[in-house]
């Protein structure tokens, strides 16, 4: 098929940033764009070549978006399956497919999928409402601390809590969740997967991640991981076990500890561009988002070596600023060497809303994470 300055139709699911990120290739290649998401502002409103105003999760607005394209992709979980399974019985090239969100959707699922299929993971018990969990600690069948997870809807540090005692069980969902393990471990890393339609695969670098201690969003993406080759060889292993048993098509971000023992556990997946792999934009010779591309047209996919090391830096809406935002001292870190910043198109911030990243660029890496740290405070996302 001819994809490039044709009739063809990519169909995109959600408008948010990383949608904006998927978009800068698609226009580099000149394909047809059309996205869908609930919000008249959405990011990828000025990028696509066609914007619909659709509920994510309503089936008639999926349905009748995914019937006007030829291939129809995600850059967001939260999206209805059913329709898309009735999309691909119809003939709709659908990546991810219907089954590998279905699972992936629901953190249960996707922790029993890891137990199903041998691939290591920290141990949990699954709870249907939220008071189970209060029995099971009543009876000595759960013990402080552990991770609570909410089944469904979590994103960007919501949905998690570390558990220690009663109280801090007030105020949650109470719906289906699960408690697992806490985990020791000395780094939090990531590999993104990519999977043609015809099976071809390559890994990029091992990414190390550091997070913000209150918010559990990332804060610093580093590439390559401070870590030993033979770590590095083990965690890609384990996400290429993992994207081989989803049989994905497209990325797959897959979220491991290293543990103080040196063992490798998947914490979560995502079938997307993702959080891990912003610096690719910069940092790599094919960025995940070009790459994302390439693999659900299933074209030949692009080289994954670092050109440089990387260090990526959320830009979040600061404590105590909720309104229309102002990037201050912007023009700072862009006067630093080897600097980029990205800016999402979002209009206004509130506390801990992802408003953009910076990435870094240097030949050392530990320089690449001092500039990143300079960034970090010298930049702040607030509101007029």
């Amino acid at each position: 098929m001819n994809y490039f300055s044709s009739n063809f139709k990519l169909g995109i699911l959600g408008g948010g940033q990383l949608g904006k990120m998927l978009l800068y290739n698609t226009r580099k290649f000149d394909i047809f764009t059309s996205v869908l998401d609930a919000n008249e502002e959405a990011p990828c409103k000025i990028s696509s070549n066609e914007f619909h105003l659709g509920d994510l999760m309503g089936y008639d607005a999926v349905y009748n978006f995914g019937k006007r394209v030829d291939v129809l992709t995600i850059e967001i979980e939260n999206v209805n399956v059913d329709a898309l399974e009735t999309l691909e019985k119809e003939g709709v090239k659908v990546y991810p497919a219907s089954k590998t969100l279905r699972t992936i959707q629901n953190k249960a699922k996707q922790k029993l999928f890891y137990r199903d299929n041998n691939i290591p993971t920290s141990d949990f018990t699954r709870f249907a409402y939220l008071s189970e969990i209060e029995d099971a600690i009543g009876n000595g069948g759960l013990e402080f601390p552990f991770v609570w997870k909410a089944a469904q809807f979590g994103y960007d540090g919501n949905g998690v809590k570390i558990v220690r005692n009663l109280s801090d069980l007030e105020d949650l969902p109470k719906g289906e969740c699960i408690a697992e393990d806490l985990i020791p471990f000395k780094n939090e890393l990531a590999v993104i997967v990519a999977r043609s339609v015809s099976g071809e695969t390559k890994t990029y670098p091992v990414v190390e991640m550091e997070f913000h201690p209150e918010a559990n969003q990332v804060e610093y993406v580093i590439c390559p991981a401070r870590i030993s080759n033979e770590i590095a060889k083990k965690a890609e292993e384990v996400a290429l076990k993992a994207s081989k048993a989803f049989n994905h098509v497209g990325l797959l971000a897959v979220e491991m500890f290293q543990t103080n023992d040196d063992e490798i556990l998947v914490n979560e997946v995502a079938p997307r561009p993702h959080n891990s792999g912003h610096q690719t934009i910069e940092a790599s010779y094919t960025s995940q988002f070009e790459q994302h591309i390439r693999a659900i047209l299933d074209l030949p996919l692009g080289r994954t070596n670092s050109k440089v090391g990387g260090v990526m830096v959320n830009l979040v809406g600061a404590e105590g600023y909720t309104g229309n935002v102002i990037y201050e001292n912007i023009e700072n870190i862009m006067n630093m060497d080897g600097v980029t910043p990205h800016i999402y198109g979002k209009k206004q911030t509130r506390p801990f809303r992802k408003m953009g990243h910076v990435t870094i660029v240097n030949e050392d890496l530990n320089e690449a994470r001092r500039i990143a740290e300079e960034v970090k405070k010298s930049i702040k996302v607030i509101s007029e």
